[in-house]
């Protein structure tokens, strides 16, 4: 087994929190040598750590002349640059595969020390591809929250009136922003935080990751794809859903279907060994017997009619990981991904239509991780 390091912090390096199942806010050097887990932090983290990796062979940075460098009046930049170097020196590492997001100046300084570095993003993200029992629970809790928050969206829209091609509640324009906020709050209460650009959005506010904002409108769909981080173990949920307030018009029923349809194929036939690239294919089967034109077919007169994107990804430490479930996913599932799969299709009269569903992959099949039902009335 190769020689592996990485460095960063635990709170914003996804590879770092597999390795190290704490929030850390500092950056620190992490090594797996010889199989043996090598951690190199201050005292203040010692105990937390014990608890959470009791197996890992724990270097202080105090051992590596910390306090002298300080006395010296370095600058924090330079003292990590030289702990890291001194630790890896300590731990035998001569040649290591590294995280590619390992910073520069890191690297740099590794190298000229002599030490050989391989970037590897495949190695590194089939670590925590097959998810722990921890990892698991916290997606979980995620997408418990997820389907709390586009709970309270849906109850939001249910309160709205037409008035017009418009949405108003309580004698106003019913915006992206209030159904946004109401959403946020409880994905917040839940222990999973949203981030501040969930999508709410409409053709009104225009398609792809646009997140959405101004009035929301009557007789059109709209989009929220909400995606939380569970606060315990930093893992994420996603989903997305898609509502009309007012008369459904028989283009968008027609889309409804075809996406539940799309949506279907793959879940049925997600399983280990199938790659990302087969389900994909799978829901660009359903649309183009349809007669929509999908990223396999390429746009036509209008970039992002149809199918214009990937049918979903890896969720986790990060809400887009490994493995791609789209035209560039060559690797197979495995036991213990989770996948995201979210199939739509935007038309540029009445914008988007899409769902999305987080799986596991079990040994036999897939679990789908969230009841949340499709009706387009909310």
């Amino acid at each position: 087994m190769a020689d592996l390091l990485f460095f960063g912090d635990t709170e914003r390096s996804p590879a770092m929190r597999h390795e190290l199942p704490i929030a850390i806010g500092d950056a620190f050097l992490l090594g797996v040598v010889g199989g043996r887990t090598h951690i190199v932090v201050s005292s203040l983290e010692r105990s937390r750590i014990e608890a959470a990796a009791p197996d890992a062979v724990l270097h202080d940075i105090s051992d590596f002349g910390f306090l002298d460098m300080l006395q010296q009046g370095m600058r924090f930049h330079d003292i990590d640059l030289e702990l890291a170097s001194r630790a890896a020196a300590a731990m035998g590492v001569r040649e290591a595969v590294v995280d590619p997001d390992m910073p520069v100046s890191v690297a740099d300084r590794l190298r000229a020390d002599g030490i050989v570095l391989h970037p590897d993003d495949v190695v590194v993200a089939a670590r925590r591809r097959v998810k722990s029992a921890a990892e698991l629970a916290g997606i979980r809790r995620a997408q418990a929250a997820a389907e709390a928050g586009m709970a309270a969206a849906g109850a939001l829209l249910r309160r709205a009136r037409v008035d017009g091609d418009a949405l108003v509640l309580d004698g106003s324009p019913l915006t992206a922003e209030a159904v946004r906020a109401e959403l946020r709050e409880e994905c917040r209460r839940h222990g999973a935080p949203a981030p501040p650009d969930v999508i709410v959005s409409s053709v009104w506010q225009g398609g792809g990751h646009e997140p959405g904002s101004g009035p929301l409108p009557a007789h059109r769909p709209i989009v929220i794809d909400v995606w939380p981080q569970d606060e315990q173990s930093a893992c994420w949920g996603d989903m997305t859903r898609t509502f009309v307030v007012g008369d459904v018009p028989e283009r968008v029923r027609a889309m409804e279907r075809l996406v539940r349809d799309a949506l279907e194929a793959p879940r049925s036939a997600a399983r280990p060994g199938i790659a990302g690239r087969a389900l994909h294919e799978l829901v660009c089967d359903v649309f183009e017997a349809a007669g929509e034109r999908t990223q396999r077919t390429g746009p036509g007169a209008d970039p992002e009619a149809g199918f214009q994107f990937s049918l979903g990804h890896g969720v986790g430490l990060a809400v887009h990981e490994a493995p791609s479930v789209g035209l560039s996913g060559a690797d197979p599932l495995v036991a213990g991904d989770v996948v995201a799969m979210e199939p739509g299709l935007w038309d540029p009269e009445f914008g988007e239509v899409r769902f999305e569903d987080l799986l596991v992959i079990t040994e036999d099949g897939s679990e789908t991780l969230n009841v949340y039902p499709f009706d387009l009335t909310p």
